[in-house]
């Protein structure tokens, strides 16, 4: 029979993360015109007050300010920080990952990889999910995974299992790791400062919630790596795997290993050197102990003597006490230190670096245009009217319905305002009150702020983490939902029964 002349059936195809993340400010833009415009009286540190909600002259959001939101969302203003600095740090990652793939190090060090764990592969998945939790957990380690999604999905590929299992290795265990965040100052630091209680207070629950959490996506991650590696087709990515097997160069890299160049094995151990200065320039070594000081320390003397202190500068920060712009620096510096201990030319290194950037400019913009959604709620004053609801309906409740409710609240509002200072500075402030009122401790609700924050950043299309690295994988999120959706829904339940044991102890 000859089908030549009937209708092609189209298959519905998923909008891309921008046509998404657009979709979504329009909705909010929509909001404004329905929701109440309200604010509440802050303090001198900018902290809402309790009780003093009132509302404000409608601010409704029209085309421009649509229009305008990716833009905010970009630069910022009063009401939003910008992602500019999340931005370029990404660029800079770019740049950087294109300067060491221009020496062939990276190749040829990842086939080493590929070859040394085949046959082990569960033990490198194990020890790198501890080691992304503890990341997670002690300083908010998130964005600046990005720079490991490249790395790792060849390697994940080359040794049988899929990109989403690279994926969920790096954001799952930071992901988990912010849900149970120890000492994070970024999350437990902030909400514990704003309600006036030591970061220290529920430091062993939250411990205990952190081996388990943890515990759970480990598993998670291996049962679906070892099922993809047995069966291929059971990838839920199965369809574009030839595709990232080329674009993530994946053939070449799996091939036997030749032995590295006396260059290339300089480039590595920079590499790896980038890496280990970022981490130990993040983590808040004083907010863990007071007395780990050393970096200050020796900071001081540094910036203090007259030879150094006049040839490095003066302004630098102290190891501990980092951010976007000092990583994002350090990434510049190593690229540049690269390019001389590789010997290569000036030109190859303008056109690896400039070439590279180019690679994730879209990941970039995608960070930006996620932080617009919070602008266009923040300039419609529609953020205060939602946490009036939550400090009205959440009053004079039993301490586990308190707590479990808590969770729920700043799990909607964190589908809002996914960046957890953000939402702490915004709603601690208030829940603090409230926690007082219900008698129930306010470390609790600490651990409640930051377990919403750490889950729903794993799914919302407002998190930039999880917008960046879907985009950086090239995995759509409805794939990545659907993958998730059994890990998220028992989170949720073992945190819910983490608060209500908590709340009564």
């Amino acid at each position: 029979m000859d089908h030549s002349n009937q209708p092609t059936k189209h298959r519905f195809k998923m909008p891309s993360a921008f046509t998404i993340l657009f979709g979504i400010i329009v909705f909010i833009a929509i909001l404004t015109w329905f929701i109440p415009a309200g604010t509440y009286a802050t303090t001198a540190d900018g902290n809402l007050i309790s009780g003093t909600y009132h509302t404000v002259a409608s601010h409704t959001q029209g085309l421009w300010d649509v229009l305008m939101a990716p833009i905010i969302g970009m630069i910022g203003n009063k009401q939003t920080t910008g992602a500019i600095e999340i931005s370029m740090f990404i660029l800079v990652i770019g740049g950087f990952l294109g300067v060491v793939n221009q020496t062939g190090a990276l190749d040829d060090g990842i086939r080493a990889i590929v070859h040394r764990y085949t046959g082990h592969e569960k033990r490198l998945i194990v020890i790198l999910m501890i080691l992304f939790s503890v990341g997670g957990s002690t300083y908010g380690m998130g964005e600046e995974t990005m720079a490991f999604f490249p790395l790792l999905i060849p390697i994940m590929m080359g040794v049988g299992y899929d990109s989403l299992v690279a994926v969920g290795i790096i954001l799952l265990s930071t992901r988990v790791g912010d849900l149970a965040s120890t000492v994070n100052p970024f999350a437990t630091g902030v909400a514990s400062g704003i309600i006036k209680i030591s970061p220290g207070v529920g430091l062993f629950s939250r411990i205990i919630l952190l081996v388990v959490v943890t515990g759970m996506a480990i598993w998670f991650v291996i049962h679906y790596a070892e099922k993809v590696k047995k069966d291929p087709t059971k990838s839920l990515v199965y369809n574009q795997r030839q595709e990232d097997m080329k674009r993530f160069s994946v053939a070449d890299r799996t091939s036997e290993p030749k032995p590295l160049t006396k260059s290339q094995k300089r480039v590595l151990w920079a590499f790896c050197l980038t890496f280990v200065i970022m981490i130990i320039g993040l983590v808040p070594w004083t907010s863990i102990n007071k007395s780990w000081n050393f970096f200050d320390t020796f900071n001081t003397w540094l910036t203090g003597n007259a030879f150094f202190g006049t040839v490095l500068g003066k302004d630098i920060p102290a190891l501990g006490s980092w951010y976007f712009n000092e990583i994002t620096l350090l990434f510049l510096f190593m690229s540049i230190v690269i390019m001389f201990i590789s010997h290569m030319k000036e030109s190859q290194f303008i056109k690896a670096f400039m070439n590279g950037m180019a690679d994730l400019l879209n990941v970039a913009i995608i960070v930006a245009v996620a932080r617009g959604i919070q602008a266009i709620m923040n300039s419609g004053m529609i953020t205060g009217t939602i946490l009036h609801w939550g400090e009205t309906g959440l009053s004079g409740l039993p301490k586990p319905v308190f707590a479990i409710l808590a969770f729920i609240f700043f799990c909607v509002l964190s589908l809002l305002i996914p960046s957890s200072s953000g939402l702490a500075a915004a709603t601690m402030g208030i829940m603090g009150s409230l926690a007082a009122f219900s008698h129930v401790e306010g470390s609790v609700v600490v651990s409640a702020f930051q377990a919403s924050s750490g889950l729903i950043t794993a799914i919302t299309p407002t998190s930039a983490i999880l917008m960046g690295a879907l985009a950086l994988s090239h995995v759509s999120l409805t794939v990545w939902w659907k993958w998730t959706a059994k890990l998220i829904v028992s989170l949720f339940a073992v945190t819910c029964v983490f608060l209500a044991v908590v709340s009564v102890m």
